[in-house]
Formats: C-alpha cells, structure tokens, sequence
C-alpha cells in the first residue's frame, strides 16, 4: 500500500477549549447592555406603538393635539367654572394644562407598558430578544404625547403672555423624573398582567386614584398641612408641582425640596427591584403566556 493511499486524520488539539454558561448576576442581570444592542429594534416598536395608537381613526395624528385641548376644557368647564377650585390666581386653563403635560404623558406611557407584554405575546413566543424592550418602547413612545401636549401649552402661553422663565431650564429633568415613574409603574404591572390578567381592568382604576391623589385639577395648598408631608411621597405630586413652578412661577408650584428628593429615592429603589423582578419573570413568561 502506497503512502498516497493512507489517509492521514487531522493531528487532535492537545487542549479543548470549554465554554461555561452560567446565569447572570448582580447588575448584569438587568441585561441593560442588551437594549442597546437591540436599540434598531427599540425604535421600530417605539415607532409601531405611535402608528398603532392613531390606526384607523379619522382624524389621525391631530388627536395629539386635540386631546390635551378637549382634555383643558372639560377641566375648566368642570373645576374651573362650576366647582372654582383655587388655582392660585391664574388661569385655571394654564394652571391645569401645566398639570396635564406630565400627568397626560404618565397615564398614557403606563396603558402602553402595563400591557405590553401580553399584547405581544405571539412576537415573544417566536423570536428572542430582551422582552423590556417592550415596556421601554411603551414609555418612550409617550414622549411624542407630551411634545404634542407641550406645543399646545406654548399656544396658551401666547394667549395669555405668560413669559419665559430661567426655571424652564429645569424641564428636562422633570420630564426624565417622570419617565422614570412611568417604567416603574409600566414593569410592576407588566410583571402581575403575566400571571393576573385582572390587572388590565385594574389599570383604569388605578390611574383615576392616583389623578386624584395627584395635585392636576388643584394645588397643593388646598392638601391639609399634617398630610403634605405624606401626600408628597407620591413622585407624581412632586413632578406635577415642579412642572407649574418651571412653566408659572412660584404660586402656582415650588420647587424640588426635600420630600420630592425622598420620594426620587423611594421611586429609584422600586424601579431597580421592578426590573430585577421583571427580568425574572422573563425566563418563564413563554411558558405563563
């Protein structure tokens, strides 16, 4: 037999290389870096949610600028007119629109995200991808709402001379307060609508008590004094207030003290535990759904 005809297998490594999986842990967990990674994917669903929130309706779009419109005049027909409730001397439709702006944006990222998960369920069951994404487009797509809704307060801004101010530059940091509460609220209720699907028709009620323990149709002046301490540790209290004294000035709010600081760093530790449970809840939800 020739050496031609001996056939020579390929020499083995003398090591082999093995790859251990284990969980994450710790921050790693959360999967953060994934949601950039999948940041392509992140703004089709942002992009899907606002389509899908004006689809077959017969004015389309204009509704982002009609609704907070509608909204500031039932309030002030209501509350302004017929009930007089206070408004610090200014004028109810500007004192509750400010109220509005991030209150509106709240309520409608928090209908977006709370039932993201189960709304998506045949998209989940079918392709991998981090599932916050979801929650997170359901917030983010908020932001087009409050634009829509910041536009329209600029006009009344201009119907009623109202000047810029300094304190205008601490907008932003409002705005992210209340994203920050929207994701809270949006994983938590995410997270029960997977295994309790009366959360959906919890949701509603939920928004309408937390209205009413927020200051959007009244100051919180009219708040008695032993329960404003309380009635502030509610983040949304704290961010409605400082929206009306950014945008009004000081009588229509005030500005970030130490009970809206206590209630950020109540609402940063809920956020955290919402998402390390929200993560959990993601290894299983296929299953659950």
């Amino acid at each position: 037999m020739t050496a031609s005809n001996v056939s020579q297998n390929p020499p083995l490594p003398e090591t082999l290389a093995t790859t251990v999986i284990e969980p994450t842990r710790g921050w790693a967990s959360l999967g953060l870096r994934d949601l950039w990674e999948y940041r392509e994917l992140l703004m089709l669903l942002v992009w899907r949610e606002i389509k899908g929130a004006y689809r077959q309706t017969a004015l389309g779009v204009s509704w982002l600028f009609l609704r907070p419109i509608l909204n500031v005049l039932v309030l002030t027909l209501v509350f302004g007119m017929l009930v007089q409730v206070p408004s610090n001397d200014l004028p109810y439709a500007l004192f509750s629109l400010s109220a509005l702006l991030p209150w509106g944006y709240f309520s409608n990222a928090v209908l977006r995200s709370a039932g993201s998960l189960v709304q998506n369920m045949e998209i989940i069951s079918k392709v991998y991808f981090p599932r916050l994404i979801i929650a997170v487009a359901g917030v983010l797509s908020g932001l087009v709402d409050l634009a829509a809704s910041f536009i329209v307060f600029v006009v009344f801004m201009l119907i009623y001379r109202v000047p810029l101010r300094i304190e205008m530059l601490w907008l932003p940091g409002f705005i992210l307060a209340a994203v920050l509460m929207a994701l809270t609220v949006g994983l938590w209720l995410a997270t029960l609508s997977v295994r309790y699907r009366d959360v959906s028709f919890a949701v509603n009620f939920l928004l309408q008590a937390l209205m009413y323990l927020s200051p959007v149709i009244y100051p919180i002046s009219s708040v008695p004094e032993k329960l404003v301490f309380f009635y502030q540790l509610n983040p949304m209290a704290g961010i409605i207030d400082g929206f009306r004294w950014a945008l009004l000035g000081p009588t229509a709010g005030s500005p970030p003290g130490t009970t809206f600081w206590i209630s950020m760093g109540i609402l940063g530790v809920l956020l955290v535990v919402g998402a390390f449970i929200f993560r959990r809840t993601e290894r299983t939800i296929v299953d659950v759904l």
